[in-house]
């Protein structure tokens, strides 16, 4: 009798213990990883909540940007780091439902390391020109491509990227020849690109648009089913003659495997909350993102039919 109780003693201390710091969260910083350079669209999404999540619940929350690897040292910082939802990863296209098909030896399954939590963004992808070069439009692209194979280059946010892999498929559609040169990241791409030291870029309607606007890139097509409201100039791919160009980029957050479903549910509450703030809602659609939110397994389950979808499956 004595050992019984004992045992159940020990039971309900492991319960408490496990329980406790989801009771409570949260009780000190939470940091939220990106995985560019300030100033890219995945740090401002990560900035955007960190603000929100401290105007509105008071929690100490900061950024960490740690690239290279096309995401992969951020992603592996997080699975490595405590399953107890202080440790945030901006997650992309990129780094769970590209990488695991591009990636010999990955050390990491998404599906597997990862535990969703909401699916925060997405925007268009935008193909660009620095206007030194002489397309005024994507079929006009093709043909300069084709009768220069390997003068012109394109710049990408890294290797892995959804800049990457779509340039990489304009080339096979295309049948040209265009030089890679990646980045860390969508800021120092498009700076080289206003600079003319690339040609081209598969970038995003929410990162290019100013310079479109303003003059210092050249809009050739978006990649989307209907024209974009900031870009009605712009043709669609199908319209510009490669219907078969598809895939946009998307943000989310996840955290590592094993976090306490309370604790996932309170990140995705807030962070619901966060994104449908209306000074929030105004910025992102002038920028030309779509804010699906929803919840945790509706984040997996897009996860899951894009990772699908560019492992060609």
């Amino acid at each position: 009798m004595v050992r019984a109780l004992r045992l159940i003693t020990s039971a309900a201390v492991v319960v408490c213990t496990t329980a406790a710091p989801a009771q409570d969260y949260p009780n000190r910083t939470i940091r939220i990883i990106v995985q560019t350079q300030p100033g890219g669209l995945i740090d401002q999404i990560g900035r955007t909540l960190a603000q929100k999540l401290t105007e509105n619940t008071g929690a100490v929350v900061v950024v960490e940007n740690r690239t290279g690897g096309g995401g992969l040292i951020a992603a592996e910082h997080v699975i490595n780091s405590p399953a107890d939802g202080y440790t945030l990863y901006i997650a992309s296209h990129g780094s769970q439902a590209i990488h695991p098909h591009l990636t010999k030896n990955l050390s990491f399954d998404p599906v597997k390391a990862f535990a969703p939590v909401i699916y925060l963004a997405t925007t268009p992808t935008l193909v660009v020109v620095n206007p030194s070069v002489p397309a005024k439009t994507l079929k006009e692209l093709i043909a300069l491509a084709g009768a220069n194979p390997g003068k012109y280059t394109y710049a990408s946010q890294g290797n892995g990227s959804s800049g990457h892999v779509a340039a990489e498929q304009f080339k096979q559609l295309a049948g040209v020849d265009l030089v890679h040169v990646p980045y860390k990241g969508a800021a120092p791409a498009v700076r080289d690109l206003v600079a003319g030291h690339v040609s081209v870029m598969f970038d995003t309607v929410a990162f290019s648009q100013e310079q479109v606007t303003g003059g210092k890139l050249r809009a050739l097509a978006v990649g989307a089913d209907a024209r974009v409201k900031s870009l009605p100039d712009v043709p669609t791919m199908a319209e510009a003659g490669l219907p078969q160009m598809q895939g946009s980029p998307w943000f989310g957050v996840v955290v590592a495997a094993g976090t306490p479903r309370p604790v996932i549910d309170w990140l995705n509450r807030e962070a619901a909350k966060a994104f449908t703030a209306k000074d929030v809602q105004q910025r992102f659609a002038a920028q030309g993102f779509t804010l699906p939110l929803g919840t945790p397994e509706a984040f997996a389950a897009h996860i899951a039919m894009e990772s699908k979808r560019w492992g060609g499956r």
